[in-house]
């Protein structure tokens, strides 16, 4: 099951006051009168995207505006990593939740999994998750780096291309290892000069992992010795050999429990705790006198824990944060001082390595530009079909590969997706089309061609039937259903074709009420629907319903 978006939460956002729609899965349209609002929902989406927020979009009357939106998300897991080294909290329970707000006063405030975070992350998020097809939109296939992973992925070649970035990877690692190695010699001398003090320091030191902690404790012991003589002797003092010592008075009492105990046998365990009170104190006596005579430390022992712990101090402020650290950062220098006082022998294996890492580069990327070279065609040829279903019966479509001067980290070449509409027309970019109702077709013709290869789980189509009415809106209804089979599809449609074809359809409607103008979104469903598409058809008299049932039946 793939990633959905189950909620979208609005507060003042222009005409809505306070909207929680409850996403279906699948094909879903939203339709409604022009200017009835169906633009909202886009808008709120394109926030949570990381798209600028515009204050002028707060809701007349209010201070702040809030978008919150959660996605169902299957493989959460795969995720969750990636969360975490952005300082956010993992999804729980497969859910993510991505929520923004501003002010007037200028506020902009983004968090995900309740975690505040900069919209850098709620961008990254949005070219995984969400592709918005419409005028200026968030849109990946518009990226010449998606595109080449499309056609990698409708090629089958995912293992080829993992094997050649991992070669490229290892030989950019050697090729860097080599510059460094072959810097200047006064500034490789500069190095060395620094390296053997480094070791040499770390290592005259003669460090131990695990000395630290008991040092600073005999340290703190041995700097504060006089202070324990004098408080370990007072309390055995006070115990024992003072005037008012205590021992000598609780011993008077052990003669009056045993009188008690003859007495009255029961109270033998109140004596039997007296006896063991009064040992107890005659031993912390015995062992402080023994203590206090422990401590008196030669200073010179004092100035040699003290020098110890000084040099510590100083290893770590200079090359770590604990003694282990420390110690690796020496063992890290050896290493380097080794390669740079063999330099000439490392340059010659790294020299080695770099040959044979170019031919292994070079022979995996023939291999993934082979598998590439086989499938542009291909693909272009089916996206060619797609379009001309679309209403574009002359158009071209192609994507060429234009080798690379060197090896680049995602192969031999580069691929650009290129269009012309109409027949004598050259082919453009993607991103060079001006009209948004064709590119939303186009996207609509690629994303078709390639639903069991893109990775992006919810597609948001607006403006799709610019210039578009008969059979081809069949054909985009039809198109808009089979995507809805593999990802949740969201349309902003004017046309019944399109609307009739989705699983469920929402209608955004605009009401004026005490003095203020709001906007609604509720599901049709049954009758109601079949009314909202005769709507869309132009009316609702018989013959409008009747072509609208004939609509939904379709679908069936």
């Amino acid at each position: 099951m793939p990633a959905t978006l189950t909620s979208l939460r609005i507060r003042n956002l222009a005409l809505v006051e306070d909207l929680e729609w409850r996403v279906g899965g699948g094909f879903v349209a939203i339709t409604g009168e022009t200017g009835s609002g169906k633009s909202i929902i886009l808008g709120a989406l394109k926030l949570i995207l990381g798209e600028r927020a515009d204050k002028s979009l707060i809701r007349t009357g209010a201070d702040a505006c809030t978008v919150e939106a959660v996605f169902s998300l299957p493989d959460a897991d795969t995720l969750n990593p990636w969360l975490e080294e952005q300082g956010v909290e993992p999804c729980e329970g497969g859910a993510l939740i991505v929520k923004r707000s501003f002010t007037r006063a200028g506020a902009n405030r983004q968090f995900v999994n309740a975690s505040a975070t900069t919209l850098a992350v709620l961008e990254a998020l949005g070219d995984s998750l969400v592709d918005l097809h419409g005028p200026h939109d968030h849109q990946s296939l518009l990226s010449v780096e998606k595109q080449l992973d499309l056609l990698d992925a409708f090629a089958g070649s995912a293992s080829v291309r993992r094997e050649y970035e991992a070669l490229y990877r290892e030989l950019n690692a050697l090729l860097a290892e080599h510059a460094a190695l072959s810097s200047s010699e006064a500034t490789l001398e500069r190095e060395l000069e620094l390296l053997r003090h480094q070791a040499h320091e770390i290592e005259a030191a003669a460090l131990r992992e695990d000395e630290e902690a008991a040092l600073v404790a005999r340290y703190h012991v041995a700097a504060n010795s006089r202070r324990l003589v004098e408080l370990s002797t007072q309390i055995a003092r006070r115990l024992s050999d003072a005037e008012d010592a205590l021992l000598p008075g609780l011993s008077e009492l052990t003669r009056l429990f045993r009188e008690l105990e003859k007495l009255d046998p029961a109270t033998a365990p109140l004596a039997q705790a007296h006896a063991d009170a009064l040992t107890g104190l005659e031993d912390a006596a015995r062992e402080l006198q023994r203590y206090a005579e422990r401590l008196d430390l030669d200073p010179a022992q004092l100035a040699e824990l003290e020098e110890r712990v000084t040099l510590l101090e100083t290893l770590k402020r200079k090359y770590g944060a604990s003694i282990p650290d420390v110690i690796a950062f020496g063992e890290q220098a050896k290493e380097r001082l080794r390669k740079i006082e063999s330099r000439g022998e490392e340059l010659e294996r790294l020299a080695r390595g770099i040959e044979t890492a170019k031919c292994a580069l070079l022979a995996a990327g023939k291999k993934l530009s082979a598998k590439r070279a086989a499938a542009a065609p291909k693909l272009a040829a089916d996206v060619c079909g797609q379009l001309r279903d679309l209403g574009f019966k002359k158009s071209g479509f192609e994507m060429p590969l234009n080798a690379l001067e060197k090896p680049g980290p995602r192969g031999l070449e580069a691929v650009e997706f290129l269009f012309a509409p109409n027949p004598g027309e050259p082919l453009k970019p993607l991103k060079a089309i001006a009209s948004s109702g064709e590119i939303s077709r186009v996207m609509l013709a690629v994303k078709t061609s390639l639903a069991g290869e893109d990775t992006i789980p919810l597609l948001v189509f607006d403006e799709i039937d610019a210039n578009v009415g008969g059979e081809i809106a069949h054909t985009v209804g039809a198109k808009m259903r089979s995507l809805g089979a593999r990802h949740q599809v969201l349309c902003i449609t004017h046309l019944p074709q399109v609307a009739a074809a989705a699983r469920s359809q929402y209608v955004v409607t605009k009401e004026f009420r005490d003095e203020r103008t709001h906007s609604h979104l509720a599901a049709v469903e049954g009758e109601a629907r079949v009314e909202e598409i005769a709507r869309m058809l132009g009316g609702k008299s018989a013959s409008a319903l009747a072509h609208a049932r004939e609509l939904l039946n379709q679908k069936e």
